[in-house]
């Protein structure tokens, strides 16, 4: 394993180094953990502005769990939570901004290895393009869609079901009580739309570009598995350190190639195009609308959910979630099998 950059704050002998070392220990931090371990920065978007990733404090516990495992030092650090729930006029206006944030946080600071912890819908790709300009080992873990809607015995989805109650209204179908009773039901767990909106599709998107542990996308919020997940994350972080297995590795044309099909195939958000091509640009690689007419637009719907279908992410997690589509892409010749991931 190559000398790992952060001994270049915690490695020295001499009074910067004394520097460094005493203020970490200002936190109770022994003398050891400077020893050479490798130190792995978690990326926390974290916030109750933010619905969607108001739980990311309890996902950043198993992350630095797995870290530890591993023989790990995790050092948590929060970067600008864009929650397109609340925020007005739009997250989007800000997600440039939150990555230059992400970008300097990782850049500045004595990290080896990263793990971005991401959900509401800019702040997958902002993470994503920060990360990617400082070309450290970056591994991501999403938070998981929420648990369906339900209401008066039927499915309602974020968004979906709101636009068409909001009509329901407006001609007379539903009385101003029971669209407020609806509220409560919509929204009944931790996690981000559970919807095939930009939320679920950018976490289809982290785990087809290979950035993420296969899984990630559809494991509800609330569901157990989603932190062992995050666990496992932790402990694959530290070894792609020590095999210096870097996020431009991962983000090759190829795994942009089957981002691209995956989204056709999952049915994804027309946004994905715009973040994917900001990605792409950020990591050098040439990516066009041409690509996605070309790769995409022959490919059949594969996912049935809403807003375009009936069902929902956690219909999709229990029938195989991302995973069985890759499967079903790839067993169709759609995909570039031999495409590197953090999984190894």
């Amino acid at each position: 394993m190559k000398k790992l950059r952060s001994q270049e704050w915690f490695g020295r002998k001499d009074k910067d180094g004394f520097l460094y070392r005493s203020w970490m220990k200002n936190q109770g931090w022994p003398h050891d953990l400077f020893d050479g371990r490798p130190v792995i920065g978690i990326c926390n978007t974290w916030s109750e502005l933010t619905p969607c990733n108001a739980h990311f404090r309890e996902i950043a516990e198993f992350v630095k769990r797995g870290v530890w495992e591993a023989g790990g030092f995790p050092l948590e650090f929060p970067v600008m939570s864009l929650g397109e729930t609340v925020i007005r006029p739009t997250a989007m206006l800000f997600r440039n901004l939150a990555s230059m944030d992400v970008e300097e946080s990782i850049r500045g600071n004595p990290l080896d290895g990263v793990v971005l912890l991401m959900g509401c819908d800019k702040t997958t790709p902002s993470l994503l393009m920060g990360a990617a300009s400082c070309g450290l080992p970056t591994i991501g873990v999403s938070g998981g869609p929420m648990l369906s809607g339900k209401f008066r015995g039927q499915d309602i989805g974020s968004g979906t079901g709101l636009w068409q109650m909001s009509d329901q209204v407006k001609k007379g179908e539903m009385t101003v009580e029971e669209f407020q009773e609806a509220e409560s039901c919509m929204h009944r767990s931790k996690g981000h739309c559970m919807t095939m909106g930009t939320a679920s599709t950018m976490a289809n998107m982290v785990e087809a570009l290979g950035m993420s542990l296969p899984g990630n996308a559809a494991i509800p919020a609330v569901d157990a598995r989603r932190n062992t997940l995050a666990q496992m994350t932790g402990r694959r972080i530290v070894q792609m350190v020590k095999d210096d297995l870097s996020i431009s590795q991962i983000l090759t044309r190829v795994n942009f190639e089957n981002a691209i099909r995956a989204n056709a195939a999952i049915g994804g958000s027309t946004n994905a195009v715009i973040h994917l091509i900001a990605l792409a640009g950020r990591i050098g690689v040439t990516l066009s609308l041409d690509d996605f007419e070309r790769l995409g637009s022959e490919l059949p719907c594969l996912v049935n959910l809403q807003p375009s279908g009936k069902f929902l992410m956690e219909d999709y997690f229990y029938a195989g979630g991302l995973p069985a589509v890759l499967r079903e892409l790839g067993e169709a010749g759609a995909l570039h099998r031999d495409a590197l991931t953090v999984n190894g």
